[in-house]
């Protein structure tokens, strides 16, 4: 049972709602991680907004998702692991190879998104310090200055939803059970 409320769109605070309502046309059904959101108006207009705005990045729907998972897989996140899988293959039609390998965290199939889970990992690590060699190395991969920062803007949004679902111990919606994660011991 989660620690914090689950916030239905009947119970959700008034400005809320709209958000929940959105999110059940879209999806067939509310995300718990919404629901958690939803305690506080500002935090789940802050992540749809956000998660909105990290769409029309220059990086492809894979290379967000590679953000996505690695950040989640990192910050030990199973409901956020759970939901961009679900992503990853619904939506992205990703390889089975790469998105299995992100929740394993081993090396990717793809040189290039290996290259960007690697600096998202060194992001989160060295809190934003990442050394000169680990930039470098991300660069040489084919990325510019550009993909440096909306690698940091998809942590940044990562770390919103994480976070909460951390600290909520949030429960996993059935919709998303065949995509169950946990954190490797």
């Amino acid at each position: 049972m989660s620690r914090i409320t689950v916030q239905s769109i009947e119970s959700a605070p008034e400005a809320s709602r709209p958000y929940l309502e959105r999110a059940k046309a879209k999806n067939g059904f509310v995300p718990n991680l919404l629901g958690v959101l939803a305690n506080a108006p500002s935090a789940i207009e802050t992540y749809l907004t956000v998660t909105e705005i990290n769409s029309r990045t220059s990086f492809s729907l894979a290379e967000r998702e590679v953000v996505q998972i690695t950040a989640a897989t990192n910050h030990g996140c199973s409901f956020c692991v759970a939901g961009h899988t679900a992503i990853a293959y619904k939506q992205g039609n990703l390889p089975q190879e790469l998105v299995e390998a992100l929740r394993r965290q081993t090396p990717l199939p793809d040189a290039k998104l290996e290259a960007l889970a690697a600096f998202t990992r060194a992001v989160i690590r060295r809190k934003g310090a990442v050394t000169a060699d680990e930039l470098d190395a991300f660069k040489a991969a084919g990325y510019g200055e550009q993909q440096v920062i909306e690698a940091i803007l998809g942590v940044a949004l990562a770390t919103l939803c994480n976070f909460s679902n951390v600290l909520a111990d949030t429960e996993l919606n059935p919709e998303l059970a065949a995509y169950r994660w946990q954190t490797q011991a």
